[in-house]
Order: C-alpha cells, then structure tokens, then sequence
C-alpha cells in the first residue's frame, strides 16, 4: 500500500473518531490499529481521554499501546 493512500485512509478513520455511533468510532479504532500509522496516536490518545463510551475507550487505548509499541524500534 503507498504511503499517501495509507495517510488518507488514517485522516478518514480519524476524522470518524467524532461519528455519534460508538460502533462506527469502534470500527475506526480497530482500522486505525490495523494500519499501525503513528499519526493515529494523538487522535487516539484525545477519545481515550474524552469518549463518553467505556469501550470505545478501552479499545483506542489499546489501539494507541498496539501502534506505539509496533513503531517504537523503528524511530
């Protein structure tokens, strides 16, 4: 995958973080995890803090810790 479409597809599941429905920012989280970017960690670190919903919020802290964690030999 190109970079490029790889950091678009990271703005579109970021800028879906803000969706009303905890299912679609769930899905996100579980992309955003899969495409291991480290520009996903500050979005994920903001809805770990502030999300409304307990699941929504363990999965991006659990997301946040899978890519930091994958990314931080390769600094």
């Amino acid at each position: 995958m190109s970079s490029s479409y790889t950091k678009k597809l990271v703005a579109y599941h970021i800028s879906r973080l803000k969706d009303k429905s905890p299912d679609v920012r769930l899905k996100s989280i579980q992309e955003l995890a899969q495409l291991g970017d480290t520009d996903a960690l500050t979005a994920l670190e903001q809805v770990f803090k502030t999300d409304g919903d307990k699941d929504v919020r363990k999965a991006a802290q659990e997301a946040g810790l899978a890519i930091y964690t994958a990314n931080k030999g390769s600094k």
